[in-house]
């Protein structure tokens, strides 16, 4: 029997001997699927992304920007990019974006459930707000850590760093009131990992990269979600790996050191890298606009700051200046290692505090 086998077999007896009398074990884990698909949107993303979608000409930095900071909008403009069969599997905000359109987004935050900065938990015994914290810390880790290594798509990575923990939410929602599982102050990421296999049958990573899979996201973003806390994990997965326990750490919770470095190596970081990135977080120093400084940009990269600046999306850009999309992307991954922004959005608001654009 494979191992996966027997893992969904531990799924099973797990739903059975803990669930609700009658309740089919498969019945129970579709229904915290399609809560997970109707976690709450945080207002203030919501509002932000309304007001770049109904500007007189679109925003689209700031509306994908908004988008790829918060999980519940994530989780839903990339389900329904990869349900319009428009293209390939669907893994970066852009690319979605570019599919779905302004109005689509909008539809889809206008129907969103939300909630708000200190609200009560709204059903959900893993607090929304608290999820939204690590998964940002760990999405800013991961763009930090893709700067400093080259990493090639920087918006797959971005989405696999901020949902690379959403199978916590099924877990949450099958076994109410385990909040051991969730107490990362005392114990690490691999202690509370293997309480959960030990004592449930399950783990959050593998339930994720199930829920990543329903969802039609490209394969290495489902992987990188299953395999994050894997000790052989590797590519974006071992990235991934690294950006959770520098989040963690830098939020002052448990670590082990060990585990800490030896993803850094396989993610092609390395131990002086990982240095630099925890020094730089949890409060990574803006460069001080009072300072002039030459522009590092060359002028085709300016170009096509400039013309994100001006609300175009990729193709749009790659139509301006008679490039194909995949060269706009690589320009504009330069750009951001180059001045250190961490999206689209903080890339044109640094180039025009220092007057570049």
């Amino acid at each position: 029997m494979s191992s996966k086998t027997h893992t969904n077999g531990k799924v099973h007896k797990a739903d059975a001997s803990r669930g609700s009398k009658g309740t089919a074990p498969g019945e129970r884990l579709a229904a915290a699927f399609e809560a997970v698909e109707k976690f709450p949107a945080l207002i203030e993303s919501r509002s932000r992304v309304m007001q770049a979608a109904t500007a007189e000409t679109a925003r689209m930095g700031e509306l994908v920007g908004a988008v790829e900071a918060d999980v519940a909008l994530t989780i839903a403009v990339l389900r329904f990019a990869n349900r319009s069969g428009v293209s390939g599997p669907v893994g970066g905000i852009p690319a979605a974006v570019e599919i779905l359109k302004p109005s689509g987004v909008l539809a889809i935050a206008g129907t969103s459930p939300v909630f708000d900065f200190f609200e009560s938990n709204g059903g959900w015994e893993l607090r929304p707000e608290q999820f939204r914290v690590h998964a940002l810390a760990t999405q800013q880790a991961a763009a930090r850590i893709g700067r400093e290594i080259g990493w090639p798509d920087r918006d797959e990575l971005a989405v696999a760093a901020l949902l690379h923990d959403v199978g916590r939410l099924v877990v949450s929602k099958l076994h109410p009131g385990r909040r051991t599982y969730f107490d990362a102050t005392s114990r690490t990421p691999e202690q509370r990992l293997r309480e959960e296999r030990d004592q449930l049958g399950i783990d959050h990573a593998l339930v994720g990269g199930v829920l990543a899979r329903r969802w039609n996201v490209p394969q290495q973003i489902a992987v990188a979600i299953e395999r994050h806390h894997a000790e052989d994990a590797e590519g974006l997965a071992a990235v991934v790996a690294t950006a959770d326990m520098v989040a963690h750490y830098v939020q002052g919770e448990a670590v082990t050191p060990e585990r800490l470095t030896a993803a850094a190596r396989r993610s092609g970081l390395g131990v002086e890298g990982l240095r630099g990135v925890l020094y730089e977080l949890p409060y990574p120093r803006e460069a001080d606009s009072r300072i002039s400084e030459p522009c590092p940009l060359s002028n085709r990269e300016l170009d096509v700051l400039r013309h994100l600046s001006e609300g175009m999306v990729y193709k749009q850009i790659a139509g301006e200046m008679q490039l194909s999309v995949s060269t706009i992307r690589t320009h504009l991954h330069n750009v951001y290692g180059k001045i250190g922004a961490v999206d689209r959005a903080q890339a044109v608001l640094t180039a025009r505090d220092r007057g570049w654009i």
